[in-house]
């Protein structure tokens, strides 16, 4: 039964692995910085995910280890992705040319009317 536990984690490290690959490669495609920002997380997220899985298969005695890191990684990754973007766009980081929607910038010019008119 060990051996076939050992084999499922290694199916699953292999999957993260290529989940990581895949986000580099993708960063290193992608047009701008918030198109890379958003395949970084999610897919080094995803990666991570099958890595820690399949470390779990592997070491059955770290679960509960694993599964702490886990839920930290899960939480904290798209959040502090999101305000870097957040901070990234607001600093007048410039978009690709390719980008046909900016949905934050009409959102921003309605708060900003709505602001106006309060004072």
């Amino acid at each position: 039964m060990e051996k076939i536990f050992e084999l499922i984690g290694g199916v699953f490290l292999m999957l993260g692995s290529v989940s990581l690959l895949i986000s580099a490669v993708g960063l290193y495609r992608m047009p701008d910085f918030y198109n890379r920002i958003q395949i970084g997380t999610k897919a080094s997220t995803f990666g991570v995910f099958l890595t820690i899985i399949g470390v779990a298969f592997i070491f059955p005695g770290w679960s509960p280890k694993l599964l702490a890191m886990l839920m930290f990684i899960l939480f904290t990754n798209p959040i502090s992705s999101h305000i870097i973007a957040r901070a990234a766009y607001f600093t007048k980081v410039p978009l690709s040319n390719k980008t046909k929607v900016d949905k934050l910038k009409e959102v921003s010019e309605v708060h900003l009317k709505k602001v106006k008119n309060k004072e």
